[in-house]
């Protein structure tokens, strides 16, 4: 984990906390400001997960946990295709060019 050695300002809060509130968010679909305050301040959450997301911190620990998983023979590397086709229905498709009853203007 990134370590806020030598940078100004105040130091990181507990990593463990932080990634708790992440994960919670994700995993309920609340709003940062809905998280519980034992948490810690929604602000920090929101931040340190805007800064990882921007400097490639979670690229990194997933690939370090894959590798990790890999070694250890708990990944299943095969993959199943399909080639299922999902239309959109007609009323969902519009072109630009159309303007008028039959489509409508996208402000182009």
């Amino acid at each position: 984990m990134p370590s806020s050695e030598g940078q100004r300002g105040r130091p990181f809060r507990d990593h463990r906390q932080v990634i708790e509130g992440i994960v919670y968010r994700l995993r309920t679909g609340l709003a940062w400001r809905d998280l519980p305050e034992s948490f810690g301040p929604w602000q920090t959450i929101w931040k340190r997960h805007k800064r990882f997301s921007a400097d490639g911190t979670w690229d990194k620990i997933h690939a370090r946990l894959v590798a990790e998983a890999d070694a250890a023979g708990a990944v299943d590397w095969n993959v199943s295709v399909d080639s299922t086709i999902n239309r959109a229905h007609q009323h969902a498709t519009t072109l630009s060019r159309i303007e008028g009853p039959a489509g409508r203007r996208t402000g182009g």
